[in-house]
């Protein structure tokens, strides 16, 4: 199952927008046009479906409640409202699903976040419409949504596990290199990959091995004089990836993950990453920290990891800036999302026809779309 459209309002930078997605979405857009702000929609829905620690109240107040999520834009609306649909695959116009939530602020009392509107369909048909006549009678059950709740989802159980199954990475490789060091508390689900080797642990043995031996052969061809990489514990059991150079001495010592470059642990969490689920990924930036020649190849890397699970192929959404990584001629111009940002808020526009002429007769999106987010005063920066 796949997510095809996104219909938002009053959501942080988007007073009103929607746009079609694709198996793989590149999200371009100047600094504070939204990019982030567009993958934490699919981030929220996963913190309301948890089946642990998740829920409304919580997403809402993770964020720092409805006050910083509404659109500033939004004036006297204080209503925010996301819709999800739903196919099969890709290539169908029929959506199965559709999920659409609209929550506010109560306005008094305890100032809860109720909700406004939770509707599920599928294929056309009502499967479940509130507020409802028990809601009416007890506004009490207007703070937790259907999808949280394991007994109220078991008609469309899809769409809970589905957004479940959602992975964000935006790993920080210092992190990952001084983490017992830092040590104290860590964002929940572990975004920036501080908990990344604990991640690696739990991990079966077998799949582990298979997963790190292609890594291994890409960073081969990624990492000068990069050679082997594996997986151990030390004495404490603490879990470590250790990697041997080609050296001039053919014994020489294994090198731990704090030895590694920022660019490597990035790679490394990016290939695993691709490895580790069907669910949707979200990437941030995959670019950071890597080599031009290694950022131009990302694209093909995606597609190929895709080509290669042929039962189930993730969607992935990745922001990026890098005119390197937009280079690839191979990205195709229906998977581009531009944001623009507007008097009125953040707008989602897609690749133009005219735009999608050039890009057929050879260009680049790096040169065509990328020109296009570049802030219309950025000359006046040099001049501070």
């Amino acid at each position: 199952m796949y997510i095809k459209r996104v219909a938002l309002k009053n959501w942080r930078n988007f007073r009103s927008a929607e746009s079609e997605l694709s198996q793989v979405s590149y999200i371009l857009g100047a600094n504070a046009a939204g990019k982030s702000n567009f993958l934490d929609i699919f981030r929220f829905l996963r913190d309301i479906a948890k089946s642990e620690g998740g829920g409304l109240q919580k997403a809402v107040n993770d964020r720092g409640g409805v006050s910083k999520l509404r659109c500033l834009h939004a004036r006297n609306d204080t209503e925010i409202r996301l819709e999800v649909s739903f196919v099969d695959k890709l290539e169908d116009e029929e959506v199965i699903w559709k999920y659409i939530l609209g929550f506010k602020p109560e306005g008094k009392g305890k100032h809860r976040n109720i909700i406004s509107c939770e509707e599920v369909w599928y294929k056309g048909v009502n499967k479940l419409s509130r507020p409802d006549k028990k809601d009416k009678a007890d506004l009490l059950l207007l703070t937790e949504t259907a999808l949280e709740q394991t007994r109220a989802n078991k008609d469309f159980r899809e769409i809970s596990d589905f957004f479940q199954n959602i992975t964000y990475l935006h790993l920080v490789p210092q992190l990952l290199k001084y983490g017992e060091k830092i040590g104290g508390n860590r964002i929940e689900d572990d975004p920036f990959g501080q908990g990344f080797l604990e991640r690696l642990a739990k991990t079966p043995e077998r799949t582990r091995n298979s997963r790190l031996t292609k890594i291994g052969k890409a960073l081969s061809q990624a990492v000068p004089q990069f050679k082997e990489l594996r997986f151990i514990k030390d004495e404490m059991g603490h879990p470590h990836l250790e990697a041997k150079y080609e050296h001039h001495r053919p014994n020489a010592g294994w090198q731990r993950e704090d030895s590694f470059s920022d660019g490597t642990l990035r790679l490394l969490g990016i290939l695993w990453s691709l490895q580790d689920s069907n669910g949707l990924l979200l990437l941030e930036e995959p670019e950071l920290s890597l080599n031009q020649a290694v950022v131009e190849q990302i694209p093909l890397l995606i597609d190929r990891v895709l080509k290669g699970n042929r039962k189930n192929k993730r969607q992935i959404f990745i922001t990026t800036h890098s005119k390197d990584l937009l280079s690839n001629r191979g990205i195709d111009s229906n998977s581009i999302l531009i944001l623009k940002s507007e008097k009125e808020g953040t707008s989602i526009n897609s690749v133009s026809d005219n735009d999608k002429i050039a890009l057929e007769a050879g260009l680049s999106v790096a040169d065509v779309i990328l020109p296009q987010t570049r802030p219309v005063l950025i000359e006046q920066l040099g001049l501070w």
